[in-house]
């Protein structure tokens, strides 16, 4: 039996969306695989200056209060989770230093209306030499009111 690979997920708007869910279900049927999902606390910018004490953690942590059961039934087994930085680079840089990674998966939200992608997330991330899977969201899975 092979040893299992450690997938790391980065998600937040799209945490629990059916696209996402179907990639780690997807992925946990392929090979064995445990995951471990991380969403980047909300504030960014200069809300992060004025008050850097509130991380936006809170909202990030509903997130993934909401997510890992969905997540876990997907995976068919437990997935773990963390809040990360603020910055989704950041965050996914921290989770890959502390733990021992073998991919990623970065969802987000539809192209027009990602900031994710507007900065290009998911090729700096391939930067740090981990194969990553990208999953976007369809408009009909995204949350009402996004701009």
């Amino acid at each position: 039996m092979s040893e299992s690979a450690h997938i790391l997920v980065v998600a937040h708007q799209t945490a629990a969306t059916p696209v996402l869910l179907a990639a780690v279900g997807e992925r946990a049927r392929r090979d064995p695989a445990t995951f471990h999902l991380v969403v980047p606390g909300s504030a960014h910018g200069m809300h992060k200056v004025v008050d850097p004490e509130d991380s936006g953690d809170d909202e990030a942590g509903r997130v993934l209060a909401e997510a890992l059961p969905k997540l876990s039934k997907a995976a068919g087994q437990p997935v773990t989770g963390s809040v990360g930085d603020g910055e989704p680079l950041m965050a996914i840089q921290d989770a890959v230093n502390l733990g021992q990674y073998d991919e990623i998966i970065i969802s987000t939200l539809p192209r027009r209306v990602s900031r994710w992608l507007k900065l290009d997330l998911v090729s700096k991330t391939r930067a740090l030499g981990l194969p990553v899977m990208h999953v976007e969201a369809t408009t009909a899975e995204s949350p009402a009111g996004v701009a």
